[in-house]
């Protein structure tokens, strides 16, 4: 009994004495396998944020590819709206325009946009380019009919706008039925036809909100009596329209083949809205 009780006593101090051994080992092993973790979990997001660093400069750089392709069209469209606004008043001066009374804005604007609907081939007659001004007074010949290639003027001659657009200055404006207003901006000629007064053309507007309700309309080219230097001098006003602009009956038959089919025919007058809003001048 007394060696039994000696072996158990033996064995308990044993214990004590290896226990603190063990324990100190198991602590540095989880110290370790800790360490280890902590180690892995560094790499990773160490990793993750090489990840993120890379791929944030990534979209930076495309970004920033986006922002320089996309000043590169600005620059290049600054530097071709300056090359024709150059090319502009070379014919402009060429052809002594300021002479005829034709705005040296109204031809600039008429320009840029003949040239941006040429190159959309929405033109089928490049041929002339016709300009209405309506920043001058109805009793001046104010509508330009322009041979483009050749740099001639064709054709000036009278030209009526809207009952409700002003007596002898049109300043008022609309895209609205039954306004019996003129419309601002770029036609498109199309086909002719013989109506109640005579030889007449259909035009067709470009300018979305200004005069893309021409056809409905029923804005034409025609000719009238009451557009004459007759009419002028008998009531010191020219006559007015609904809306068309009307040109004298006798220049009709000059005119109106010369410009059909597909020519660009343009309204002109010193709105800001209009040259800010056009969808032909800023497309």
């Amino acid at each position: 009994m007394k060696t039994v009780n000696h072996l158990l006593k033996i064995t308990v101090i044993l214990m004590v004495l290896i226990a603190p051994a063990t324990l100190v080992e198991g602590k540095k092993e989880f110290s370790a396998r800790a360490e280890n973790k902590a180690s892995r979990l560094a790499f990773h997001a160490a990793d993750a944020i090489k990840h993120i660093i890379n791929y944030k400069v990534s979209v930076a750089a495309a970004n920033s590819s986006v922002e320089m392709q996309s000043m590169l069209k600005a620059i290049a469209r600054r530097s071709e709206q300056r090359r024709v606004m150059n090319v502009a008043m070379a014919i402009y001066n060429e052809m002594s325009l300021a002479d005829s009374g034709l705005s040296e804005k109204a031809f600039e604007y008429a320009w840029v946009g003949y040239i941006k609907l040429q190159k959309t081939g929405k033109l089928h007659n490049t041929n002339v380019l016709s300009i209405c001004d309506f920043s001058q007074s109805s009793a001046n010949q104010r509508m330009y009919v322009i041979d483009v290639r050749n740099r001639r003027l064709l054709y000036r001659t009278y030209v009526a706008h809207g009952i409700n657009s002003g007596e002898e200055f049109a300043n008022s404006f609309s895209n609205t039925d039954e306004s019996c207003k003129s419309s601002l901006g770029f036609y498109v000629t199309s086909t002719t036809y013989y109506g109640s007064n005579g030889l007449s053309l259909r035009i067709n507007g470009l300018d979305r909100g200004f005069n893309d309700h021409a056809a409905r309309r029923s804005i034409v080219i025609h000719g009238a009596s009451y557009v004459s230097q007759r009419i002028l001098h008998k009531y010191g006003v020219m006559g007015t329209t609904f809306g068309c602009p009307a040109i004298p009956t006798e220049m009709t038959e000059q005119i109106i083949p010369t410009v059909k089919n597909g020519s660009c025919f343009f309204i002109y007058f010193p709105s800001k809205k209009y040259i800010a809003q056009s969808t032909v001048l800023n497309s």
